[in-house]
């Protein structure tokens, strides 16, 4: 079955985009083969803006987001796979959604039939960039 988080980005950023608000993309620059100018994440984080205007050829499929944009006045290629996707959310008012972290390449729960101890999770913080 195909995970649910792919089609929850494309119609978050539809609506945002829809209601005239900038998209805010929250990355986990840690996940593995995320590709973004990395002197712009901190704490292991970057919040890109998604913004038609800001970004070219973007793509949002069921596996990556992947899109031009330029920073510090340098086109870049930028490469996020779905599962470093932490949060979409408009920059003027913060609506938008939050995603749980996945477990490994299928998301969602371990199959083990052994009880687990819950594990202490770090929740994502959205600050207001300007």
């Amino acid at each position: 079955m195909i995970p649910l988080k792919p089609y929850l980005i494309r119609a978050v950023y539809d609506w945002l985009v829809d209601n005239d608000f900038t998209p805010y993309l929250l990355v986990d620059a840690e996940v593995p083969s995320v590709d973004v100018p990395r002197q712009y994440v901190q704490e292991g984080r970057i919040v890109l803006n998604l913004r038609p205007q800001a970004v070219q050829h973007l793509d949002m499929n069921n596996r990556e987001v992947t899109f031009s944009a330029r920073f510090g006045g340098t086109p870049t290629r930028v490469y996020i796979p779905i599962s470093a996707v932490m949060a979409l959310y408009a920059r003027e008012n913060g609506q938008g959604m939050v995603f749980d972290q996945e477990e490994g390449p299928g998301g969602g729960p371990p199959t083990s039939p052994e009880p687990q101890e819950p594990a202490q999770k770090k929740r994502p913080a959205l600050r207001v960039v300007k």
